[in-house]
């Protein structure tokens, strides 16, 4: 027997009532997919001491962490001769081969844009050997002990350096790999990457290249992001999909990190021929290269994440032809919950190309299913543009917002406390989402409206796959998905369960590939580029669309409420979420509050010119806080006479007087001086006169030009500044006390030839004047702050 028909009024009422059903199931699915996709981006639980002896335990690893990183111990430095000598003690105990790689390396030959010329450094690596049994090639594991000169390095890297400690441990308690596997210790990262850059140009083992697993930390939580490779990636990624317990990384950062200027350990590898991964943990910002980057700031789950993966992939890269990772191209990639998704790099065009042509066929569909019409495809696809535009604009004019109530935040890398101000851009940029779709669903109906959302995905999706190939999947794959569960929803019967499945489904594939973009990319850019996660967050919302309209009081047709009505029900949603921006802003600005345990970041540090006696302090703060205004008061270009800063000449700094400490100068010893065919040979000996971190020597430029340099032996690279004052420079991190030997051969151009020399320690507490910060007032993560320099200019 059927169903009993229902009259006009019942049909029209139960519509709703279907439509919320389906809405609930929808939205709790796809919150069903965010959550997996989310949860698959956790850290694992730390292991403890008791733990088997083949496994990576965090607890033992962190009982190297409190010794590396005990106090500040940076290159050069009596605290890290201690480091090295701890962790040579720890490799030869465990029976390996280990020496100290003692030598002075460059900065990968470059010339250093900072300090205005060549640097270099005195380095000592400790490099260990694993033999293998029958070796392909080598695997190195590599990891910085060296610390920046105003925090212990906790994190960075001690972490690092621990991890490798305790990898090296659970391979020597298991089977002897196949291949070698080198562990690396590199030193004066943080001053020049010259350590790396000495291993790799210099070192026997280095000969014949390998593969590199660099573990890093910029920051103190979070999951380990592997986010950097070797190019021609696709057998790389393969191994760390299979063999990483915990695989975290996305084809979209590696490209983003190729544009960028940023360089680890990594670079210095990949310039001589090396392949490999390089892996960090980015949360926790704030305390990046500063006091509190302390072994008490280490996140344990962190640790064992690094671990995990770690000494797997030395244990797969140890046991295979490491020839089989060479492949032909780069992949794509990116996590999903219970492994890695990837694919080979040459379909990102074809899929963009599809993901177009999709689009284009469900418009048409949806045209000839008379669900729409071709101008108001073309002006859903032109009102796609406001919400991209627009929640970008909003979550930069927010976070300029926030940080003009609290300025500290500009010193920083991401707040103390960012989830607040997270959750505060993305529902600013749902509310913008939500109030631009009730302003033209009416007019221009939601069938165009989602296909011009999807439209502009298959846009971005082609100008991906010119620039950033790798991150092309970002909006490709979530087109093609919409495009589908689209034409399914067209061609399924209407009142049936199939387009709410479709829609679902096709918003899920986005779910799971955006949402932890979103997530990931706010430690991974900060605050201050927190309308790249807006964006993405935007695209993750046209992407939804069908399912956003599920929550329309118009979905289910006009007869079931009047149009004011239904546009007052519509414009909810975006108060709400425009409420909770406010709220979530608010909260963060309530609870994230500067204090002894998260101290507002200062910089501040001394510069004495020891021939004139005068001395000033000097703050890149351009609007100083009140502490640091005790000591700066004028804003001014930094000038040229102290060209070892790494201060551009033009660049606004904050600069006041100070009183003249009793700090000697570097001194210049004339060891030998000729003159042959028009060119000057000078060889000098530049020594410092105290417990220094580096040593600087510029030349006049209107005294000589330099055409040739050599600093211990080494022949460097010439700066070549046009226009300034300096022509010629050059560092020296971690100098011996016995002073540097230079050989110049100069063409002097008038007068006597001018050496601007220049050192610098760290530490401001002995100089007349300072005044010892509050508890509630820190230092900021800088290679610059703190430091004490000296300089003088010899006539030669």
């Amino acid at each position: 027997m059927g169903a009993p028909l229902q009259p006009p009024a019942d049909r029209a009422l139960a519509r709703p009532a279907r439509r919320g059903l389906a809405a609930v199931a929808a939205l709790a699915a796809l919150v069903a997919v965010g959550a997996a996709a989310l949860f698959d981006l956790r850290t694992p639980a730390p292991l403890g001491t008791d733990a088997p002896a083949g496994e990576f335990s965090a607890e033992r690893a962190y009982d190297n962490v409190r010794v590396v990183a005990e106090r500040t111990h940076v290159a050069g430095s009596p605290a890290n001769d201690q480091v090295r000598a701890h962790i040579e003690g720890v490799l030869r105990g465990l029976g390996l081969e280990t020496e100290i790689q003692d030598t002075v390396a460059d900065e990968a030959g470059q010339l250093s844009g900072a300090a205005g010329g060549a640097t270099l450094a005195r380095v000592r690596n400790v490099v260990a050997k694993l033999p293998g049994s029958n070796p392909t090639g080598r695997v190195f594991l590599v990891a910085h002990y060296d610390s920046v000169q105003v925090g212990p390095g906790g994190n960075d890297d001690g972490v690092g350096t621990s991890t490798i400690l305790e990898v090296a441990r659970a391979l020597r308690a298991g089977p002897q790999p196949r291949n070698d596997i080198v562990f690396v210790l590199t030193d004066a990262e943080e001053a020049c990457l010259c350590g790396a850059e000495g291993f790799a140009a210099g070192h026997p083992l280095a000969a014949d290249g390998g593969v590199v697993l660099n573990l890093e930390a910029r920051g103190s939580s979070g999951p380990v992001i592997m986010f950097e490779t070797s190019r021609r990636n696709a057998g790389l990624v393969d191994v760390f999909g299979r063999a990483a317990p915990h695989p975290v990384g996305t084809s979209f950062a590696v490209e983003i990190y190729r544009l960028l200027p940023n360089d680890t350990d990594f670079t210095a590898f990949l310039d001589h021929g090396f392949t490999g991964l390089n892996s960090a943990y980015i949360d926790g910002g704030a305390l990046y290269h500063t006091p509190l980057d302390t072994p008490a700031a280490v996140d344990r789950s962190t640790l064992q994440h690094h671990g995990d993966n770690a000494l797997a992939l030395a244990r797969e890269f140890g046991r295979i032809d490491l020839a089989e990772v060479s492949a032909g191209s780069d992949a794509t990639y990116f996590p999903v919950p219970g492994g890695l998704v990837r694919y080979p790099g040459w379909l990102t065009w074809p899929l963009a190309l599809l993901a177009v042509v999709a689009v284009g066929a469900l418009g048409w569909l949806a045209r000839r299913r008379g669900r729409t019409s071709w101008p108001r495809l073309a002006a859903g696809f032109g009102l796609g543009l406001v919400p991209l535009v627009a929640a970008p604009l909003a979550a930069q004019g927010l976070w300029s917002a926030i940080t003009a109530i609290r300025p500290g935040y500009a010193e920083l890398l991401d707040p103390y406390r960012p989830q607040w101000y997270r959750l505060a851009v993305v529902a600013l940029a749902a509310a913008i989402l939500f109030a631009w779709y009730a302003s033209t669903r009416r007019r221009t109906g939601p069938a165009a409206l989602a296909i011009g959302g999807l439209g502009w995905l298959a846009v971005l999706g082609v100008v991906f796959a010119a620039v950033t190939p790798g991150g092309a999947y970002l909006t490709t794959l979530p087109a093609l998905a919409g495009a589908v569960a689209g034409a399914v929803m067209l061609l399924a019967r209407p009142n049936g369960p199939w387009p709410v499945v479709a829609g679902t489904a096709g918003a899920a594939v986005a779910v799971l590939i955006l949402l932890p973009t979103v997530v990931l990319l706010f430690p991974a850019l900060g605050m201050a580029m927190g309308g790249v996660a807006a964006l993405v967050t935007v695209l993750l919302g046209l992407a939804a669309l069908p399912v956003i309209d599920l929550l329309h009081p118009e979905a289910g047709g006009q007869r079931a409420m009047p149009a004011v009505r239904a546009r007052r029900y519509a414009a909810v949603p975006a108060l709400a979420t425009a409420l909770a921006a406010v709220v979530f802003a608010g909260t963060g600005l309530a609870v994230d509050r500067f204090d002894a345990a998260h101290p507002v970041p200062t910089h501040l540090m001394y510069a004495l010119d020891a021939g004139t006696g005068q001395a000033r302090w000097i703050s890149r703060e351009t609007d100083p806080q009140p502490w640091t205004a005790q000591y700066v008061d004028t804003s001014a270009p930094a000038g040229d006479d102290f060209p070892g800063l790494g201060l551009a000449p033009d660049r606004q700094v904050s600069t006041g007087a100070a009183q003249s400490a009793n700090l000697p100068a570097p001194t210049i010893e004339k060891l030998a001086d000729s003159t042959s065919a028009g060119l000057r040979t000078l060889q000098l000996r530049l020594r410092p006169q105290r417990a220094v971190r580096l040593v600087t020597l510029h030349v006049d430029a209107a005294t000589a030009t330099v055409e040739r340099a050599t600093v211990a032996s080494r022949e460097v690279p010439l700066a070549g500044q046009e226009g300034q004052r300096w022509g010629f420079g050059l560092v020296f991190h971690a100098p011996p006390t016995e002073g540097i030997e230079i050989t110049l051969v100069v063409r002097q151009t008038g007068g006597q030839l001018g050496l601007r020399v220049m050192d610098a320690s760290d530490g401001l507490s002995d100089l007349p004047g300072f005044r010892p910060r509050p508890p509630d007032v820190g230092i900021v993560g800088s290679h610059s702050s703190e430091m004490v320099a000296v300089a003088r200019t010899y006539p030669i």
